[in-house]
Order: structure tokens, then C-alpha cells, then sequence
């Protein structure tokens, strides 16, 4: 690692931890341009108050909270800091939330996972469920895949840690995404954006909002993106994993009254892109020498293939590919829906409704060998597809009571989804000649005559050196008179050897003149042709699949808050789902080679590359099952604010994920375990359970006005932990446990027949550990924010399928190990700074992220050649706005540093066998019985790799209408004083009114008493 990138992460680290929160700064300019949903907008007294006080407003609780009142584990994402980052889709977030990490690997539209806390759902088959569940404005997108398309303006993004169930639509086992997009605004706004960069990018952002009346809205964006792809296919000279892709989305906000509001949205993405094509890693092979030591060799199978004209650039840094022509990893994709959130509060409760239906559309094509040898192929003319039609209905009811003691909340929901799965898989036309190579190989490794495989030969066999090894064979088999095992085994290799090199006869071992028609180069044919069932060729053959599952569901869930005091408040909330799942299966094939072989006891151990596409029973399979489940969930939890600033709790919630059909023709029951499907197979084989995830949580969040701090330590235990690996020929999906009794290593043996357990299951998966975020405000418009999380995602010891069967040998790593994708140390951080220029509106932008993950394995195998180590990722932007940032300039790099790092590893298909561990352990065996050196690996491995440094400018434009003037009437002046009235003056001197009479004169006296006399 780079002293400079270590430094640079560690410093934004030290000053905070996840880089997420912030003030969202694009708020409704009015009250009433806030819907009562609480999952859909923020209202205006929201947004200022997040602006005063560093308040970061969430819903995860489908209420209107601050971020550092919800007792629980979320990292809210704004507006902000996903432009300045540089997301355009879901895989962008992982620069921001440590605890997050999204990848994609065949195909972003069909392949993408996304993992919380290390957990999430391994591969791309489609028949299993995410894990990590993704909501789009409340609205549930059946796959992770779905969802890895252009976001366009968001207002914010909520990443929710744990299960999920009691709240949201659908059930999640190990945690959500939320996407909640821009709104319609009452107030006319326009912004346009264009994007230029390395790697011929061209991006556009247009988007316009304003009234239409004065309680109806509407808003309408669109992306544009078109770029050259990061990986030079040597052949052609074209750019592939590629982006051309663009989004619509219009919206109606519908609010008459503060207490009634209605949000449509209907959205319209496409996509036609040349993606995903995958590089070499170093190529060798493997010889243990004892304990955990080896020594490498130059590659077999390289060898082999180089031989045959391919061109296989193991570097994979380099970025060089080579494609066969005619083939393609074209992958063209509509996506499109529909749906509408109705509120309406009623005064004592409020209403909530969601109603959606999608369509998700995905068509593909592959060079599925990864080099220019046509060997494996899928069509990209639509016989390999996947479609969802998804429709979805949630219903929610919540209020307050007893003098708001209890905050309630009671809900539905209910889903129908049809799946449809296309598949076509064929063998490419150098399908043949390779396999006689690989053929040729054993023997060599069962002779060690080296000169016997001879690429340059069109059988790959080296004739003289075939007919000397066949001389020695015949002399063994004389010499092993009485030995009769090992004269069959001799025999049958005499035989062998013939057809493949085109021996001629030889009297007492082999009747058949190989060397002349209608024998051919194919082996598999000739020996097809000798035992007279026919010419039976590689030639055209191919599958022709269809899976149509019809999954429907519905849950009742309720989530209750009780303030048994001011400051201490239990939550309450329950969940029962009941899913059903329907499938029907049409499986069609031309293999009849595989029949062949797999019919043929003393031909089945050269069944496996024939039937590397298993044939179905008269080359047609047509069958149904169904699966049904009941399951109930729920959480509770404790909160405590022994002050203002300070909140405690502690949590148990049981998360779910259901069950389903691994939609896979090769995980039906077949002959000797690899051969052609049996005639009596069922579709029930395909079945997986669901899976069960029971987790702890204890948790600190602390506020002020400077900073905000949340920490949270945790411990999930997984039963039947859905896994779906590829091992090197076709996807196998096992459910995972521990049994109660030891199994003494045999889980971790070359047998699948060994470790069944007789006593109590456990959860065969673990995650535990710590997170801690911190979003500081330290001066004036500067932000300093960072997270770290420390997680022990472990497989534990003693595994075990579902119901106590055997584990795989496939998976004989995964006992005690820590899961594919799942890095024990996550750090990140992102420093903003927005100063004012001057005094007249110009505003700087200065922004920083990095993020360091610990090395991890990216494959779902755990093979020790599929090790991502450590390493580093920076971001920056910088960029001047004018005022009000009516127009912007940014000079933006992602990948500052141009760290190579793999996102997913995994065995070339058909290119080699075991891995370096199974080597140490002695269990690397030869295609044929008896034959090859048992401690030799052999197995290439290819990677879809993380994008490399890029870099460009946006400019930025916005206008906004200005808000009418207040119509404000002129004031009259006072109107003059009325005239004095006239007056008079009476007798009496008093003063009155003129029209007044005065008062009379008051009486004489009366008259002096007269005096008395005498």
C-alpha cells in the first residue's frame, strides 16, 4: 500500500468515522409540499431545523425521527454527499458506509450483491432472494440487480443494519437499502448537467419541477450516460464492460389539504451494454510438498489452451481480454414501473398505501470460457434472459394513544411476482478438440509421458508416443494375468487411448481401426461410433431452458413504541409472512453423448465433459413443485435517555428470507452424481430453506451541536445461511448449519458422502462485531464525518447442509473461515469544505473521501488463489457555484490513487481442477481413476475487477422562478379633523354645545325667618 493513500485515510478516519450524514440542503421550499408519508419527504420545519442544528432527519422507523433518536442501526446518506462522491448507482455507496459493500460480477443487471455487515446473497442465481433488500420510495425491487441502474436526483439514502421486517415490506435478513428520490416542488425549478471524462464518458442531467395548480405538482428527470469500456478486448480491438444506459422518471405530488397527499411515480430505464467480461489472474499449477508448502509450475491447461490459439493474458491488470468472434457479453435491459403512496391522516391515526408494479426485462449473451477458444457460449439473441413482473401493495395504519404513551402501528402487505428464467448454454465448435486435450492431459499425468499431448495434432495426441504408450499398457495388462480389476482397468484404458489418438486396431486388444471413417477427432464420438450407438458429436448442442416461478405473499407486521416514561421506551413490533412459491420447468437439449456415457457402467468415469451440459431424460424434462412457508418475526427493543444528549438501547430481532427453487438444470439429481439427469427426477431437489437470522444488538448515540457519535456492537447467528457457489462447472446452492456433535473433520473431507449430522443443528453462520459513526460540524461550512466497523463474519466448525446432510466437498474450506466479501475492518471518512468567495455569492467546494477495507477472499469457495488484500480508495472533487449554485464547475477524480482490486474471483469454467488448499490436503485427483498425481492443481481463475481511476468535469445549471411579489394595497392618508362644533356660553358661565340649552337658573333663596315676639 502507498504510504501517501495510508495517511490520507487514517487522517480522515482520526478526525471523525462512516462518511454519511449530512444536513440535506435540497428541502421543500414549502410545508405543504410535504407528503404525511414519513418515508417519502422531510418538511420544511425539518429541513430548517437540520440546517440550524446539523439535525439529520430519517425514517427507519417509519416516522419522522432524528438520526440520533432512532434505536437503531441506520446511516442516513443526503443528497450531498452522494453527489460529491460520485454515486450514479448503489455500488457508489460503498465509499460512504463502512458497514455496506455492493459488487457486481457476470452481469451488473443479473449479478449484482450487496452485503451488510458481511452478510448477503453469494452468486446470481435468481431464484434466491437478496439478503439485503432494496426499497426505491418504499417500493421493494426483487434483486439487488434491479436496483444497480442510474438513481438520478435523490434526496437521500437510508442503509439499515440487521433484520428487517416489522416495517418494511418485505422481509430482510441481514439489512436494507431505502433510496428515497427527489420530490415535485410547488416552487418552478430546472437544473441541467454535463459530464465529461476519461474513457470517452458523456453524461447528461436534465430535470425540471413546479405547480401545476395549487395543490398538484410534478416533476420529470433524465440521465443520459454513455462510456468506453475498462477492458480492450486483443482480438477485435473493441472496449467491453462498457456503459450505455439512461433513465426517465416522472412524478405527480397531488396534496389539496395538509392532511391528504398522493405521490405517483412512473419511471423508464434501458440499458445496452457490453458487459461483463472478466480477466486472467496469474496462471500456474500447484504441487504440494508437505503441510501447507507447494511449489508452482508454469500452468497446465494455459499450456494447453495457448497451444489451441488462445490468448490468455494473465495479468489482469493490464485490462486485456480476448473474446471469440461472433460471441458477445451483450446485456440489454428495460426496466419499468408504476406506483403511487396515498396519506391521509385522519386526526387521531394516519393512513399510508403503496401500490406498485414492475417489469424487469434482462437479456445476455457470454463468451462463457473468457478467451478466444470457442468452448462455452450463451446466445445473446434472447434465449438467455431473466424477466420480473413484480406487483406489490402495502398498507399502513399508525397513531398514537393514552396521552401519545403508545406510538402504534399495524400494517400489510402483499406481493405477486412472475419469474421467468431463459437458458441456453451451448458447447462452442473448438468444444471437442479441447476436451481431447484435457484427456490427453490425464493420461500424461498417469504415464508421465509429457510429449504425448500434442496441440498441434488435431486429436492433441502425439500418435507415435500414443502407440508406444499403448505397447506399455499391453504388456501390463499380459503381466497382470489373474489380476482381473486390474486387467478391466487396463483394458478399458487401451481402449480409451485408441479411440482418442486414432490408434489403428491391434489384434486382442482393440478390433476397431480408429484411424480411418467414420471415426473422427472426438474420442467421445469414436467410442460413441465403436460401441454402435451412433455418431454422436459436441456439434450444435445446447440447452433450451425455462423456469417460470410464480411467488406470492403476504405478511401482517406491527411495530409499537411505549414511553413507559419520558426517557425510557420499549418497542414492540411482530411479524407473520406467508409465501408460496409455484414452479414449472421446461428443460430441452440435443446432448446425446452425455446420455451416452452416463447409461454406460463401464463408461461413466468419462462423463463429465460431455455432460459438463447435463442432458434430460429423451433430451426433454417438463415438471412442477411447489414450496410454501409460515413464519413469524419480530424485534424488541429497549431505549434509554438518561439526558438530552445521550441515547441507549438494546435490541433482539429475527430476521427471515425465504426460501425457493435453485433455478439450475444441473442441481436436479444426476447419474454418478456429474452425469446426465436421471430419469426420475424431481424438482423438489431444487428446493432450499429459508433463512433464519436471530440478532443482538446494544448501541450509544450521542449529540451535540458540534458533534454527533453512534457506536453499536452486535452478534447475528444465521440457520440455513442460503449460499451459492460456482465450482468450476455449474452453481451448487447449499443452506448452511453447525451440528451440536462434533463431526471430526468431516466436513472439511473430499467426501460428500461423510458428515451427517445425528444430533441438534445451530446456526452455521456467525457475524459479530463493533461499528462506530461520527459526523462532526467543527468550524463554519466544513464537515468532518468517518465510521469504522470490525466484523468476525465466520462460517462455524462442524457444517452441515439442510437437515443435518453431509456438506459438499466443494465447500470443504468454508469450516471456520470468514465469508467471501466480508473484510474484518472497514474504515471511511469524508471532509467537505464550502467556504464563501467574496461577497457576491460564490461559494468553493473542497471534498475528500476515502475508504480501507482488510484483505478478504471474493470467492464464495474460499479458495486461498481468490485473496483480495488490502487496500485503499480516494475520491475528491473541487468546484466553484455561483449564488444560490444557479450554475457550478467541478473538477472530479474517482480512484484518486488507481488502486487494482479484484470484486469478485471465481474457476474459469472448464480450464483445470482443485485449488491449492485441496492440493495440501491431498484431495486434487485426475479426470480418469487411477491416473494423475493426486497433490497437483491445476484450476485457472478469472476476476471481475473494480473500475480503475477516472476523472472529468461537470458543469452545473439551475434556474429557479422567482417567488411573485406579496400584492400589498397603497395606505390612505387619515381623513382631516371634523370642524370644532360651535358652542355657548351659559349663565352659569359653563361652556356646551350650540344646539344644547343651558341649563335653568338655580331657585332663590328663601326668605329670612321672621323674629319671634315677646
Amino acid at each position: 500500500m502507498r504510504k501517501s493513500i495510508w495517511l490520507l485515510s487514517a487522517g480522515l478516519v482520526a478526525v471523525s468515522a462512516p462518511a454519511v450524514a449530512q444536513s440535506t440542503t435540497d428541502q421543500p421550499s414549502t410545508p405543504s409540499e410535504a407528503p404525511l408519508e414519513a418515508a417519502s419527504v422531510d418538511t420544511a420545519a425539518q429541513a430548517a431545523e437540520a440546517a440550524d442544528d446539523g439535525v439529520i432527519i430519517v425514517t427507519a422507523t417509519r416516522r419522522n425521527e432524528s438520526l440520533s433518536d432512532v434505536p437503531l442501526a441506520v446511516s442516513a446518506i443526503t443528497a450531498d454527499t452522494i453527489k460529491n462522491s460520485g454515486a450514479v448507482d448503489l455500488r457508489g455507496l460503498n465509499q460512504v458506509s463502512p458497514s455496506l459493500l455492493v459488487s457486481s460480477t457476470s452481469s451488473e443487471a443479473g449479478a449484482g450483491g450487496a452485503r451488510i455487515r458481511g452478510i448477503g446473497t453469494v452468486g446470481d442465481n435468481p431464484g434466491l432472494e437478496s439478503s439485503v433488500a432494496v426499497f426505491i420510495d418504499g417500493v421493494y425491487r426483487s434483486r439487488i440487480g434491479t436496483g444497480l441502474t442510474e438513481l438520478g436526483p435523490v434526496d437521500r439514502v437510508e442503509v439499515l443494519r440487521g433484520p428487517q421486517g416489522t416495517l418494511f415490506g418485505r422481509n430482510a435478513s441481514s439489512g436494507l437499502i431505502h433510496v428515497i428520490t427527489a420530490k415535485p416542488k410547488f416552487t418552478t425549478e430546472g437544473y441541467g448537467e454535463a459530464t465529461i471524462g476519461n474513457y470517452n464518458l458523456r453524461r447528461i442531467d436534465l430535470g425540471i419541477t413546479g405547480p401545476i395548480t395549487d395543490s398538484l405538482a410534478a416533476r420529470i428527470d433524465g440521465v443520459y450516460m454513455k462510456r468506453d469500456g475498462f477492458l480492450k478486448d486483443v482480438i477485435s480491438g473493441d472496449r467491453v464492460n462498457d456503459r450505455n444506459r439512461g433513465l426517465l422518471r416522472g412524478q405527480l405530488l397531488y396534496q389539496p389539504t395538509d392532511n391528504f397527499s398522493v405521490r405517483v411515480i412512473a419511471d423508464y430505464s434501458k440499458r445496452n451494454e457490453e458487459c461483463c467480461s472478466a480477466v486472467y489472474l496469474p496462471t500456474r499449477d500447484y504441487t504440494a510438498t508437505g503441510g501447507n508448502t507447494g511449489l508452482t509450475q508454469p500452468s497446465t491447461i494455459a499450456r494447453i489452451e495457448r497451444g489451441l490459439g488462445a490468448i490468455i493474458n494473465d495479468d489482469p491488470f493490464d485490462r486485456d481480454v480476448s473474446i471469440t468472434p461472433g460471441r458477445s457479453y451483450n446485456s440489454d435491459v428495460v426496466d419499468y414501473g408504476v406506483s403511487a403512496e396515498i396519506n391521509y391522516d385522519f386526526g387521531g391515526a394516519e393512513l399510508t398505501s403503496i401500490t406498485a408494479y414492475r417489469v424487469n426485462d434482462f437479456e445476455r449473451g457470454q463468451d462463457a470460457d473468457f478467451n478466444n477458444l470457442d468452448i462455452l457460449f450463451r446466445d445473446g439473441s434472447g434465449g438467455s434472459a431473466n424477466r420480473f413482473k413484480t406487483f406489490t401493495q402495502e398498507l399502513r395504519l399508525q397513531g398514537k394513544a393514552f396521552g401519545d404513551r403508545l406510538d402504534w402501528l399495524v400494517g400489510g402487505f402483499a406481493m405477486s411476482e412472475n419469474l421467468r428464467v431463459k437458458d441456453n448454454l451451448s458447447y462452442g465448435a473448438d468444444y471437442a478438440r479441447y476436451a481431447n486435450c484435457l484427456v490427453a492431459n490425464n493420461f500424461v499425468n498417469g504415464t508421465g509421458q509429457a510429449a504425448l499431448l500434442q496441440t498441434s495434432n488435431p486429436t492433441c495426441f502425439n500418435t507415435a508416443v500414443a502407440t508406444g504408450v499403448r505397447s506399455a499398457l499391453q504388456t501390463a495388462f499380459l503381466a497382470a494375468a489373474g489380476n482381473a480389476p486390474l486387467q478391466g482397468i487396463l483394458a478399458g484404458q487401451i481402449f480409451v487411448l485408441s479411440a482418442f489418438a486414432r490408434l489403428p486396431a491391434s489384434p486382442g486388444f482393440v478390433p476397431v481401426n480408429f484411424g480411418a471413417g467414420p471415426f473422427i477427432n472426438s474420442g467421445f464420438t469414436n467410442i460413441s461410433l465403436a460401441s454402435s450407438a451412433g455418431m454422436r458429436t459436441f456439434d450444435g448442442v445446447t440447452t433450451d431452458d425455462e423456469f417460470v416461478q410464480k411467488d406470492t405473499n403476504f405478511s401482517v407486521f406491527t411495530h409499537n413504541i411505549v414511553s413507559i416514561t419520558d426517557r425510557l421506551k420499549l418497542t414492540l413490533g411482530v411479524r407473520f409472512t406467508h409465501d408460496k412459491k409455484e414452479l414449472d420447468a421446461e428443460l430441452r437439449d440435443n446432448n446425446t453423448l452425455c446420455a451416452f456415457f452416463s447409461a454406460v457402467p463401464s463408461l461413466v468415469s468419462l462423463q463429465t465433459l460431455p455432460c459438463v451440459i447435463p442432458s434430460a431424460p429423451g433430451g426433454s424434462y417438463s415438471s412442477s413443485s411447489t414450496k410454501k412457508e409460515n413464519k413469524w418475526t419480530g424485534t424488541a427493543v429497549l431505549s434509554w435517555k438518561p439526558i438530552d444528549a445521550i441515547l441507549l438501547y438494546g435490541s433482539f430481532s429475527r430476521g427471515y428470507k425465504a426460501g425457493g427453487f435453485n433455478l439450475d438444470r444441473a442441481a436436479l439429481q444426476r447419474s454418478n452424481g456429474n452425469g446426465a439427469i436421471v430419469a426420475n427426477a424431481v424438482l423438489s431437489r431444487l428446493k432450499f430453506a429459508p433463512e433464519i437470522n436471530n440478532a443482538f444488538e446494544l448501541g450509544m448515540k450521542y449529540k451535540s451541536r458540534m458533534i454527533d457519535v453512534n457506536f453499536a456492537v452486535f452478534r447475528q447467528d444465521f440457520k440455513d445461511f442460503q449460499l451459492n457457489t460456482f465450482n468450476g462447472l455449474n452453481f451448487e446452492v447449499a443452506t448452511v448449519n453447525s451440528c451440536g456433535d462434533d463431526l471430526n473433520g468431516t466436513d472439511s473431507d473430499s467426501s460428500s458422502l461423510t458428515g451427517g449430522c445425528p444430533g441438534k443443528l445451530k446456526a452455521g453462520v456467525r457475524s459479530q462485531g463493533a461499528e462506530l459513526e461520527i459526523f462532526t460540524r467543527p468550524f463554519r461550512n466544513v464537515r468532518v464525518n468517518g465510521g469504522l466497523t470490525y466484523v468476525e463474519t465466520k462460517y462455524r466448525q462442524d457444517l452441515v447442509g439442510a437437515d443435518g446432510v453431509p456438506f459438499s466437498n466443494q465447500l470443504f474450506q468454508l469450516p471456520g473461515r470468514n465469508l467471501s466479501n466480508a473484510p474484518e475492518l472497514s474504515l471511511t471518512g469524508s471532509f467537505s469544505w464550502t467556504p464563501p468567495i467574496g461577497s457576491n455569492g460564490l461559494r468553493g467546494l473542497l471534498y475528500l473521501d476515502a475508504r480501507h477495507v482488510s484483505s478478504f477472499n471474493t470467492g464464495s469457495d474460499l479458495d486461498i488463489e481468490k485473496t483480495q488484500r488490502a487496500f485503499s480508495m480516494v475520491n475528491g472533487r473541487v468546484g466553484l457555484s455561483g449564488r444560490d449554485g444557479m450554475w457550478g464547475v467541478e473538477l472530479w477524480v474517482q480512484n484518486m490513487f488507481n488502486r487494482n482490486y479484484k470484486q469478485v474471483a471465481f474457476d474459469t469454467p472448464l480450464q483445470g481442477s482443485c485449488t491449492e488448499r485441496g492440493a495440501q490436503q491431498g484431495f486434487c485427483t485426475a479426470l480418469l481413476p487411477g491416473t494423475g498425481f493426486p497433490n497437483r492443481a491445476t484450476q485457472l481463475y478469472s476476476a471481475f475487477l473494480g473500475e480503475p481511476r477516472t476523472f472529468g468535469m461537470t458543469l452545473k445549471a439551475k434556474f429557479r422562478a422567482a417567488r411573485p411579489m406579496p400584492v400589498v394595497e397603497a395606505e390612505l392618508p387619515p381623513p382631516p379633523p371634523p370642524p370644532p362644533a360651535a358652542t355657548q356660553t351659559c349663565s352659569d358661565g359653563t361652556v356646551i354645545l350650540a344646539t344644547a340649552v343651558c341649563p335653568p337658573p338655580p331657585p332663590p333663596p328663601p326668605p329670612p325667618p321672621e323674629p319671634e315676639r315677646g
